[in-house]
């Protein structure tokens, strides 16, 4: 049975609609993340774009800005100016390494951690736990902290092809015709039946 507009993926941006709508945020069609996911810290440091088709496990943290590390203190006075007037005046206490962006259908794993600046190609899976300081290029695997590339999911000529082919900006018709071999491991038959083919 069929029931219409996909109610969970519209959970995140509703979720954090007053984030969205005061930071300019933006989250692509049918990104959903677990209950409480993804965590913004800092929101308002840098921006944040996440892709279509995204997955976001429990516990994602998505931090966008941090206390400097240059000063002679971390603690962060001016943000607790209300405690502390004399700091109202007073040089920034954190900093950012720019906006995170994520591309499409990328996986996000349990507790992982995004930092600011990193930018996650599409199709990247992010493993549980992982510290990610550095950008992913696409369909890569990464893992660990830092992480790292464990592998890629599939060899370069083909992740040309299906970046080429961004079957995340098909319409949802498109999708849903194409649905069976979108779903298979058969990549090759994918990518021969639908390259250069409208979508």
């Amino acid at each position: 049975m069929y029931y219409g507009k996909n109610a969970f993926s519209l959970l995140l941006r509703y979720t954090l609609a007053h984030e969205i709508e005061e930071w300019g945020w933006e989250i692509g069609d049918h990104t959903y993340g677990a209950k409480g996911s993804p965590i913004i810290i800092e929101a308002e440091y840098a921006g944040l774009k996440i892709g279509k088709y995204c997955s976001i496990a429990r516990e994602v943290l998505m931090i966008l800005g941090n206390h400097r590390t240059d000063t002679i203190t971390t603690y962060p006075f001016k943000n607790q100016c209300n405690f502390w007037p004399e700091a109202a005046d007073a040089s920034d206490d954190h900093s950012t390494k720019g906006d995170i962006v994520i591309g499409n259908d990328v996986w996000i794993g349990a507790r992982a951690n995004i930092m600011s600046g990193v930018t996650i190609g599409s199709g990247a899976i992010i493993a549980t736990a992982a510290v990610v300081t550095k950008d992913v290029p696409p369909y890569a695997i990464v893992g660990g902290n830092p992480a790292r590339v464990i592998k890629y999911r599939f060899p370069e000529r083909t992740i040309e092809r299906l970046l080429a082919l961004a079957w995340w900006d098909w319409p949802e018709e498109v999708i849903r015709a194409r649905m069976p071999l979108l779903m298979s491991d058969n990549i090759e038959g994918f990518l021969q039946a639908y390259e250069g083919v409208p979508g």
